[in-house]
């Protein structure tokens, strides 16, 4: 399957429903990297979410430029980057703001692990 094991890049409001429409009809847990090319924590932030892209191939993880998707960030109040949103069925379960990779583990590794249990 396309995707699996990388961070999946949206660069249009079309790519971005198809991906998200996917992870509905999957039940697969969706982690979306709110980031911008100009923000230094998101880059600091981005190898440890191509590392869990890499290893936990059952979550599907996007990202979106805020500056070139504007309109799908202000739909989903992102409001500082990086923010790290945690959704099931199309629906935020928890969010990262901020380049905190400890959070982002722990958050990750429970909402994965209650997606593989549910």
């Amino acid at each position: 399957m396309a995707g699996e094991g990388q961070v999946i890049s949206c660069h249009t409001v079309d790519s971005w429903n198809q991906q998200l429409q996917k992870g509905i009809e999957t039940k697969k847990m969706v982690v979306v990297d709110f980031s911008a090319t100009w923000c230094g924590p998101c880059r600091l932030i981005s190898p440890v979410l191509d590392d869990l892209a890499r290893r936990l191939t059952d979550v599907i993880f996007l990202k979106v430029d805020v500056d070139e998707l504007r309109s799908v960030a202000e739909d989903w109040a992102v409001e500082a980057m990086p923010t790290i949103i945690f959704m099931k069925e199309g629906t935020i379960v928890d969010k990262v703001v901020g380049a905190n990779k400890d959070e982002l583990q722990m958050k990750i590794t429970r909402h994965a692990t209650a997606t593989v249990t549910a």
